[in-house]
């Protein structure tokens, strides 16, 4: 078989058809259900369904914040001048089925961080997206942004969700950053995908497969555990280091 041209390597291939190869069979597969919207526990914070009643006025606030306004330049919608557009497009965000909302909110105080979502919902071939990150500066580098993201991809995988993905637009180097630190695997980039805010959008692609969760969910894991911190907060073992490993595991 001669070399692929793409930036991955081939996967194995089934029997072939018509003199062709073909992937493996999945055997068995039914497609996954649709997400129910329900809540997340983790250690640093809780992931709620979207309630515009319920955290509108938090997340607000936290959007006010000095250096917040930095978080609106990668995504086709805001910022919002008044509180009541905001809430607003909250509003028709939660009444939404695809994209579908959610919340940190902190453990301790009960207050709103941030928002993220899952989009792109292909129950059928399994495949889902996480999206729309907006996390406010009391979320931005903390361990509750880290479990959100975990708890999100957890819950995906745990329904049975072949594929989960991460899209960004390609100058967007802290976004490209956080996927590959969370240990997604780059897949390439779109070049010309979209127009945002009348300027050239290339997307860069990032995924990680249900086969390639178990190790990286051990990484999270020993990441997010209590003792992996000091007393003064700092991290005894870099999350972006166990990932690494874990996909280093994987070759």
């Amino acid at each position: 078989m001669t070399a692929s041209p793409l930036p991955y390597r081939l996967p194995a291939a089934g029997p072939e058809l018509f003199g062709h190869p073909l992937g493996l069979p999945v055997p068995d597969w039914q497609g996954a259900p649709f997400p129910p919207r329900r809540v997340l526990s983790g250690y640093y914070c809780r992931v709620e369904p979207l309630e515009v009643e319920r955290h509108a006025e938090s997340l607000w606030a936290a959007m006010q914040l000095p250096g917040a306004e930095r978080n609106w330049a990668y995504v086709t919608y805001g910022p919002f001048e008044r509180f009541a557009d905001y809430r607003d497009w909250l509003a028709g965000m939660a009444a939404q089925r695809d994209p579908q909302f959610y919340v940190a909110v902190d453990v301790v105080s009960g207050e709103a961080l941030g928002v993220a979502s899952y989009l792109r919902i292909d129950p059928v071939n399994g495949a889902i997206e996480v999206g729309h990150l907006n996390f406010s500066p009391r979320m931005q580098r903390s361990r509750a942004a880290t479990e959100m993201m975990y708890l999100m991809m957890a819950n995906a995988f745990a329904l049975g969700y072949r594929r989960y993905e991460w899209k960004c637009n390609a100058l967007n180097q802290p976004s490209s950053r956080a996927a590959l630190r969370l240990g997604f695997q780059f897949e390439g980039v779109f070049r010309q995908a979209r127009i945002d805010r009348g300027r050239n959008r290339d997307t860069a692609w990032y995924s990680i497969l249900d086969g390639e969760w178990p190790a990286l969910r051990a990484a999270f894991e020993t990441w997010l555990a209590p003792d992996n911190f000091d007393a003064a907060g700092r991290q005894r073992q870099a999350l972006s280091t166990l990932t690494a490993q874990a996909r280093e595991g994987l070759v």
